[in-house]
């Protein structure tokens, strides 16, 4: 599915998912949530490596549109915003998030689910679901006192206190596109398999060995790997 809200586009290995709303500062609706959804699901698919999400406009996201929230709720686990949410949590692909301006709600969650995240100096990024009525989602609250500790998570998430970019630690927007490029460049296998290692649930060092000794055995023999070593003793031998 795709809209007009949300601009899907994709060159080489390389999607950009790009919300489009930028007169309501790319505030969420129900089908934003859908065409991103299945934006995600075709990227498992259809031979990208990296997607990259932005916003247009001033704004990475305002959150979810409040009006459209309330006037058509998530009644069950396959609404938009719950498709997406899963979506982005277990994606296979390389998450890019280039972002600018102000990161309200869910703006701020997806964030969690990214490998990297770029920001604009003006980037902001805040959490303000209590002064809402309402609580945590996207598993940012598993996510965010693990990353911060539990104190500094409850002003993020209780007081709905706000991060800069230079807080976050963030680098800047105009490198998302080398940045993908870089990633997109390198042997496709290699890159997913690795991610899929850091994401694994299996929390002690012997499991986490085991998993990679597999993954490392299975790299071996497969073509990209062949291909790469082959390169490299080519390279070095025109250099000799």
């Amino acid at each position: 599915m795709s809209i007009a809200e949300i601009s899907i586009s994709r060159e080489a290995d390389v999607t950009h998912i790009r919300m489009n709303r930028p007169e309501k500062r790319n505030a969420l609706t129900a089908e934003m949530y859908a065409a991103m959804a299945d934006a995600l699901a075709a990227a498992e698919t259809d031979g990208t490596a990296v997607i990259i999400l932005s916003g247009a406009g001033k704004g990475f996201t305002a959150g979810n549109d409040l009006a459209d929230f309330v006037s058509r709720p998530p009644s069950s686990e396959e609404a938009p915003v719950h498709r997406f949410l899963r979506g982005i949590a277990t994606s296979s692909r390389i998450l890019i998030a280039a972002v600018q301006g102000r990161a309200v709600g869910v703006g701020t969650t997806m964030l969690l689910h990214c490998d990297f995240v770029l920001a604009d100096e003006d980037a902001v990024l805040q959490m303000p679901f209590t002064d809402l009525a309402l609580v945590p989602e996207a598993a940012s609250s598993l996510l965010v006192p693990a990353l911060v500790g539990h104190q500094r998570a409850a002003g993020l998430l209780i007081l709905g206190d706000a991060v800069t970019a230079a807080e976050a630690q963030t680098l800047g927007l105009e490198h998302a596109s080398a940045l993908a490029a870089t990633i997109a460049a390198k042997p496709r296998q290699a890159i997913l398999a690795t991610k899929r290692l850091m994401k694994s649930p299996t929390p002690d060092v012997a499991g986490r060995m085991a998993e990679e000794g597999a993954a490392f055995a299975a790299q071996l023999q497969t073509p990209e790997l062949h291909a790469t070593v082959a390169k490299f003793f080519a390279d070095r031998s025109k250099a000799a």
